[in-house]
C-alpha cells in the first residue's frame, strides 16, 4: 500500500477522533501565524524562509492575514534576521526593482523572538507576540491559526513540543488550529523513532503532526499516483508478469563537504534510503546479507569531523523483496550514494524480455519506464525501434516527456513550497504518518544495528565512479537487472 493510498483509507475510516474530523474541516481563513523555530540555522535560511517567500509572492500568504515569527537562541533584532535572510530571497544581481520591493514587503512580515528551546519565558514571549498579531486580525476575519515549523535537530523536538503545548496553543474562541511540522531524521532506528513519536504523540494528535520529507513534495513524485491510476496503459502492466525489477536511485556527485560529523552519525541508509527512497511496502521480507552492498568513498575520513576508523557507508545498494500476489519475485533495488559520477534521482521500472526475440535485439536492452525526479524533470519510455535506413536494424530510443520542453513557461514549485502550503490547508497525504514511519524502520533497523556494530563492512570506492563494482555485480546476479550499454538519455533542448 502506498503512502497516498494509506491516507485515503485513513480518511474513509470511522475510527478517527472528533479532533481529527474537526481539523480536516477547520476553516482556512483568519489570522495565520507561522513560527519558524531554529530561524537562524541553515535549513531555515536556505529552505524554509525562501519557500515562504515564494508562497507570499504567489498570493498564498495574504499580508492582511499572515505574520511570520522567527525563534532561536541567538540574540538578534527583527532587522538583524531580515538582513540575514535577504541574500537568500533576492533572485540575483539582475533583480528588478519590483522583485526587490516584493522581498522588502515579505521581510516586513517577519518578527523575531529570542529564547531557549526549553524556556518558559521564551515561549511566553512568543505567545504574547502571536496573540498581539491575532488580536488585530482574528476578530474581523475569522479564527486564528498557528503553524510551528521545527527547523531544529530532533533531539530538541520533545522539549520544544512540550513548550508549544503548554504556552503557545491557539486560544481563539472562534476555532482555528495549531499544527507542528517536524523535519527528518525521525529517529535513528525503530526504538528511537517510536520513542520520539510517543513523546510528541502524548502532546499532539496525529492530524496535528506533519513529518516533512521534501521528496514527497517533488512534482514527479506527486505525479506518480495520477500516472499509475489515471492511465489504462499501465493497469495491465503493473505486476510481476511484466516487470523484471524496479530501481529507485539517488546519486550525488559531491561528498559530505563540511557535513561529515553530522553525516557520520547517520550514514547513507538513514540519511537517504529509509527517509527518501522508501515509502511503505507492507509485505517486505527481511533483507538478505548477499543482497546488500555498502561503500565508502576514498577521502571521506580525511574530514576532521569524521572518526579515523569510521565504517559509515556513503553508498548503499539494497534489494527489497515484496511478498504479495502482485510483486512476488520482483526485486526492488534501492541505491543511494555520495561522490558518484552523476547527480540524479530517478525511478526505473525495467520490463521483462520480449519472448521470441525475432529481431535479435535483446542484447541491446529492455524496455524501461523512467521517472526522472531531478535534475531535468522528465518521464520517458525506453523502446526498441527500427534504425533509420534501408537495413532492418534495431536501436534503442525513447518516448520522452521532458517538462522544461513540454511545459514551457510553467513554474515547477519547490517541494518545500508545496508541503508548507499543504500544512496550512490541512492536507496530510504527502507527509509521513507514524505507522508508516514505524514500518519503514522495521525493515532497516536489523541491518543498521549490524552496520553500527561493525559486522557489515563498507567497500572503498573512488569518487566520481558508479560506486563499488560489487554493487553492479549484485544487480546483475541477484536482481537480474540488465544495463543498456551504449544508450544515453539526453534531455531535449528548448
Amino acid at each position: 500500500m502506498s503512502s497516498s493510498e494509506w491516507h485515503v483509507e485513513r480518511r474513509q475510516s470511522s475510527n478517527e477522533s472528533p479532533l481529527s474530523r474537526d481539523l480536516e474541516n477547520a476553516p482556512e481563513t483568519g489570522s495565520l501565524s507561522i513560527v519558524v523555530l531554529g530561524a537562524s540555522g541553515d535549513l531555515a535560511k536556505k529552505k524554509t524562509f525562501p519557500a515562504l517567500f515564494h508562497l507570499y509572492v504567489q498570493g498564498f500568504l495574504p499580508p492582511n492575514e499572515v505574520c511570520i515569527f522567527g525563534y532561536a537562541r541567538t540574540k538578534i533584532t527583527d532587522n538583524d534576521l531580515r538582513n540575514r535572510l535577504r541574500g537568500y530571497l533576492v533572485p540575483g544581481k539582475d533583480s528588478s526593482l519590483e522583485q526587490l520591493e516584493e522581498v522588502s514587503k515579505f521581510l516586513n512580515l517577519i518578527k523575531y523572538v529570542s529564547g531557549s528551546y526549553d524556556s518558559k519565558d521564551g515561549f511566553c514571549n512568543l505567545d504574547k507576540e502571536i496573540s498581539e498579531h491575532e488580536s488585530l486580525k482574528s476578530s474581523a476575519q475569522g479564527p486564528s491559526r498557528r503553524l510551528f515549523y521545527l527547523a531544529l535537530p530532533p533531539t530538541v523536538y520533545p522539549s520544544v513540543c512540550k513548550m508549544i503545548k503548554t504556552y503557545c496553543m491557539n486560544k481563539s474562541d472562534l476555532g482555528g488550529w495549531t499544527r507542528i511540522v517536524v523535519e527528518k531524521p525521525f529517529g535513528k532506528d525503530l526504538e528511537s523513532a517510536e520513542q520520539l513519536s510517543t513523546e510528541i504523540g502524548e502532546l499532539f494528535e496525529e492530524p496535528q503532526i506533519y513529518r516533512i520529507d521534501h521528496y514527497l513534495g517533488k512534482e514527479l513524485v506527486q505525479n506518480m499516483l495520477v500516472l499509475r491510476f489515471a492511465n489504462r496503459l499501465f493497469m495491465p502492466q503493473w505486476n510481476r508478469d511484466n516487470i523484471a525489477n524496479v530501481q529507485i536511485v539517488f546519486r550525488e556527485d559531491f561528498g559530505t563537504e563540511g557535513r561529515g560529523g553530522y553525516f557520520d552519525q547517520y550514514g547513507i541508509i538513514r540519511d537517504i534510503i529509509q527517509n527518501h527512497l522508501l515509502q511503505v511496502l507492507e509485505s517486505v521480507l527481511p533483507i538478505k546479507d548477499d543482497e546488500v552492498v555498502l561503500g565508502q568513498y576514498e577521502g571521506y575520513r580525511d574530514d576532521d569531523t569524521v572518526p579515523d576508523h569510521s565504517n559509515t557507508p556513503t553508498f548503499a545498494s539494497v534489494i527489497l523483496r515484496v511478498h504479495n500476489e502482485r510483486w512476488e519475485g520482483v526485486p526492488f533495488i534501492l541505491k543511494a550514494g555520495k561522490a558518484l559520477n552523476a547527480r540524479k534521482a530517478d525511478i526505473r521500472v525495467q520490463f521483462k524480455d520480449v519472448p521470441g526475440d525475432i529481431f535479435k535485439c535483446q542484447k541491446q536492452g529492455r524496455n524501461e519506464f523512467v521517472i526522472r525526479l531531478q535534475p531535468s524533470e522528465a518521464m520517458y519510455m525506453k523502446l526498441t525501434v527500427k534504425k533509420p535506413g534501408l537495413e532492418m536494424e534495431t536501436i534503442q530510443s525513447e518516448l520522452d516527456l521532458s517538462y522544461r520542453q513540454r511545459y514551457q513557461g510553467a513554474t515547477i514549485p519547490e517541494a518545500y513550497e508545496r508541503l508548507i502550503l499543504d500544512t496550512i490547508r490541512g492536507d496530510q497525504q504527502h507527509f509521513v504518518r507514524r505507522d508508516e514511519l514505524k514500518a519503514s524502520w522495521e525493515i532497516f533497523t536489523p541491518l543498521l544495528h549490524r552496520i553500527d556494530k561493525g559486522e557489515f563492512k563498507s567497500i572503498p570506492y573512488k569518487p566520481g565512479t558508479r560506486g563499488p563494482a560489487e554493487a553492479d555485480k549484485v544487480l546483475l546476479e541477484k536482481a537480474g537487472y540488465v544495463q543498456t550499454h551504449g544508450y544515453i538519455w539526453i534531455p531535449p533542448t528548448l
